[in-house]
C-alpha cells in the first residue's frame, strides 16, 4: 500500500519529505501496528537514508501523535488505549458539531449540503471495493469537508491534528468494526438534517455516530491487536524501495 500511496509523490520533494509521507503512510494504513517497535537505526539503514533524516522523520511524527517514546526513549507506533479512543472521539464530536452549528447558521447551507451529497456518493462507491484505504479516505474526507464548510479556519486545524490518530484508531480495528462504522447510509441523516436547517438533529445523529464509534472501534481495535501479526519488515521493503526509487 505504502508504494501505491506514495506513487504520485514529485521527485522534486526532498528525501527527508519523501521518508516522512512513506513512513506516515505505513502507520496509518495499519501496516505499522499499534505498538510495533520503530527502531532508528534500522530503517536508516532499510531506507538507505542517514539517522538524522530517520530522526527528523520520526520527531515530526510524534507532533503528530503517530508515534510515542516509550521506555529508554525506544519509539513505536502510538497505542490508544479504550480511554484515549473515546476522548479522541469525544473531542472530535465536538468539532464536527460546531461545524454542524456554523453551517446551518450560514447563507451557505444549502450549497453545503450538496456538497456533502457528493461527498456520501464517494463513500458508496468506496463501499463497493476491497480496499481498505479507498473507504478509510472516502470516509474521512466526508468528516474533512464538513469541518471546511464551517468555514472556521481554526476548527479545521484542530481536526487535522486529530485525523493521524483517527486513522490508525480505523485501520487497527477488526474489519466487521470498520464497516459499519464508515458506511455510508449512517451519514445520509447527518446531510438530511443540515439541509433542512436542524443542526440539533444533526449533532443528535453526530453523537449517535461517535459514541457508536468508539464502541465499535475500541473492541474491534483490541480484538485486531491479538490476531495480528506484525508485518514491519515488509512494510520496511515497500518504503526503501519507494524513498530510493
Amino acid at each position: 500500500m505504502a508504494g501505491q500511496a506514495l506513487s504520485s509523490l514529485t521527485r522534486t520533494m526532498t528525501l527527508r519529505e519523501r521518508a516522512l509521507a512513506a513512513l506516515r503512510t505505513a502507520i496509518t494504513t495499519g501496516q505499522y501496528r499499534p505498538g510495533d517497535h520503530l527502531g532508528e537505526v534500522e530503517i536508516a539503514e532499510r531506507l538507505s537514508v542517514s539517522r538524522g533524516t530517520v530522526r527528523e522523520a520520526l520527531r515530526h511524527l510524534q507532533q503528530e501523535g503517530l508515534v510515542t517514546a516509550g521506555s529508554r526513549g525506544m519509539l513505536r507506533v502510538s497505542r490508544l488505549t479504550s480511554t484515549e479512543v473515546g476522548e479522541l472521539f469525544q473531542v472530535r464530536e465536538a468539532l464536527e458539531s460546531l461545524a454542524v452549528a456554523q453551517i446551518v447558521a450560514s447563507a451557505r447551507r444549502e450549497a453545503a449540503a450538496e456538497a456533502l451529497r457528493r461527498a456520501l456518493e464517494h463513500m458508496r462507491a468506496a463501499e463497493e471495493g476491497a480496499d481498505l484505504e479507498v473507504k478509510v479516505e472516502a470516509d474521512l474526507a466526508f468528516h474533512l469537508l464538513l469541518c471546511e464548510l464551517s468555514g472556521n479556519s481554526m476548527l479545521l486545524r484542530t481536526w487535522r491534528h486529530l485525523e493521524g490518530p483517527i486513522r490508525v484508531v480505523i485501520v487497527s480495528a477488526a474489519e466487521e468494526y470498520r464497516q459499519v462504522a464508515m458506511s455510508a447510509s449512517a451519514h445520509v441523516p447527518i446531510v438530511d438534517a443540515i439541509e433542512r436547517g436542524d443542526a440539533a438533529a444533526a449533532q443528535k445523529v453526530l453523537h449517535t455516530h461517535m459514541t457508536s464509534a468508539v464502541r465499535r472501534l475500541g473492541l474491534g481495535r483490541e480484538v485486531s491487536d491479538k490476531v495480528s501479526d506484525k508485518v514491519s519488515d515488509k512494510v520496511s521493503g515497500d518504503v526503501s524501495h519507494e524513498v530510493s526509487g
